[in-house]
C-alpha cells in the first residue's frame, strides 16, 4: 500500500447552480513532502467548510485503482489524479477492505478513517456532469475520510500501513449501503454508532434514522 500522489488546492472560482462559488475542488499533484495538521494538508483550502474539512474530513483518500473504469465510464481518458478532489491518490486500499475506525500510518502521519464521501453538485460541477453525484454514491467508489490523529508528513510514494483495526468491523463498502438507503441495514447501523471514530453528529442522524425504521 503507497500514496501514488499528493494533491492540494488553493480557492478557485467555478459556477455551480448558475451561481460563482469559491471552491478547493481542483486538487494538483504536489512533488516533495506535504505537512499533515490536524485540519488537513499544509496548503490545501476548503471553500464551504459546513460541509468539507474539518476534524472528520481532514484528508481524503481515493483509491488510484478506479481511475480507469471512471476513465471508461464518464468517457474522459484526460482524467488524473486529483480530479476527484482527493487529498492522497492511493494504491492498495479498497472500500471493501478499510473499516470505519481503522487507523493506519501513511507517510509519518497517523489517521482515522470516519465516513466514505459523500458527493456534492460540486463534484458534478468540476466535471461538467449533471448526473455525477448519484452515478458516484450507486458505483460504491467512494473513498473514504481521515482524522488526524498525530501529525506528521506525506508524500508520493509513502508506504501505508494499518496499526489497528476497529473491533466493529464495519467496511466502508457496507456503510455506502446504508447511504445508499438499501435495505437490511440496521446491524450496520447499530455498529457504525459504536465506533469513536465516527463523527456524534453523523451518529445521531443514523439513530434518527434507525428509529425510523423500528
Amino acid at each position: 500500500m503507497k500514496i501514488l500522489s499528493v494533491n492540494i488546492s488553493s480557492l478557485r472560482e467555478i459556477t455551480r447552480g448558475g451561481k460563482k462559488i469559491q471552491s478547493g475542488i481542483f486538487k494538483q499533484p504536489v512533488a516533495g513532502s506535504v505537512e499533515v495538521h490536524r485540519l488537513g494538508l499544509e496548503g490545501d483550502h476548503q471553500g464551504n467548510k459546513k460541509v468539507h474539512g474539518g476534524i472528520y474530513k481532514a484528508v481524503y483518500l481515493y483509491p488510484a485503482e478506479y481511475y480507469d473504469v471512471w476513465r471508461d465510464e464518464l468517457e474522459k481518458p484526460d482524467l488524473s489524479f486529483g480530479d476527484f478532489g482527493e487529498n492522497l491518490t492511493t494504491q492498495g486500499l479498497r472500500e471493501d477492505e478499510v473499516c470505519l475506525g481503522d487507523r493506519f500510518r501513511i507517510g509519518s502521519a497517523e489517521l482515522a478513517v470516519t465516513q466514505p464521501r459523500e458527493p456534492c453538485a460540486t463534484l458534478s460541477a468540476r466535471m461538467g456532469l449533471r448526473d455525477l453525484p448519484k452515478r458516484f454514491r450507486q458505483s460504491g467508489r467512494s473513498g473514504f475520510y481521515f482524522s488526524v490523529m498525530n501529525e506528521g508528513s506525506v508524500s508520493k510514494g509513502d508506504s501505508i500501513e494499518c496499526i489497528s483495526k476497529d473491533e466493529n468491523r464495519v467496511s466502508v463498502a457496507e456503510f455506502n449501503r446504508v447511504l445508499n438507503g438499501e435495505s437490511g441495514i440496521e446491524e450496520i447501523i447499530r455498529r457504525t454508532c459504536k465506533i469513536n471514530a465516527v463523527p456524534e453528529e453523523l451518529k445521531d442522524k443514523l439513530l434518527k434514522q434507525l428509529d425510523g425504521r423500528e
